[in-house]
């Protein structure tokens, strides 16, 4: 049975997710790990893709529509301040989880304190194909991640997990920062953070 508090809040913005969005959420389900939230922000999808969601009926996946297309960022930022978990986890509506990924994020983040968000390695597929094509860049640790900044910082946003208040510290930019919107908050707060990446292979990145 899940606890009244959740310990992770896993927070899932879409819009027009189409087929893609019950797998996806079908693989956090599926998860090792049963102590969480999943936050579910459509973001004015015009597809039925809410309703197949809420035939899934599971109690955790918490769904949240107001008809209005705000942009990822914005809804970022609302379903940071609706966690209610120690830790918040991003999901895309078109990735997929591996079983393990949440158990093993915890306990990296229960056995150290010191890091404020955590990634992890992914695999890239198509779904045309099924095929798994390639694997995203990886860095393991907080020097090896930010050293050169202005080449990116390698943290799969889907894969992220971290403090919720690390997240509600920085939040997300508004306006959009169009498709850099992670990539613009973890060079902000790079300074002032502890980034780490476990080099599990704990999503599938669709491509």
């Amino acid at each position: 049975m899940q606890s009244i508090q959740p310990k992770v809040s896993i927070i899932l913005p879409f819009f027009n997710a189409g087929d893609y969005l019950v797998p996806a959420v079908k693989s956090v389900i599926n998860q090792t790990f049963p102590n969480w939230e999943l936050i579910a922000i459509d973001d004015g999808s015009s597809d039925d893709a809410v309703l197949k969601l809420a035939a899934l009926g599971d109690i955790r996946v918490k769904i949240f529509q107001d008809g209005v297309n705000k942009g990822l960022a914005a809804r970022l930022n609302e379903a940071v301040a609706l966690a209610a978990g120690q830790y918040i986890a991003r999901m895309d509506h078109d990735d997929l989880c591996f079983p393990q990924r949440i158990e093993k994020q915890v306990k990296f983040l229960d056995d150290h304190p010191d890091v404020d968000l955590l990634s992890t390695r992914a695999v890239v597929f198509n779904s045309l194909t099924d095929n798994i094509i390639g694997m995203l860049p990886h860095r393991e640790t907080h020097e090896s991640i930010v050293r050169q900044p202005w080449r990116g910082i390698y943290m799969p946003h889907p894969t992220w997990m971290g403090r919720s208040d690390w997240f509600r510290r920085f939040n997300y930019k508004l306006p959009d920062v169009i498709r850099a919107e992670d990539q613009e908050l973890l060079l902000r707060a790079y300074p002032d953070s502890k980034y780490h990446s476990i080099p599990d292979v704990l999503l599938a990145y669709h491509q």
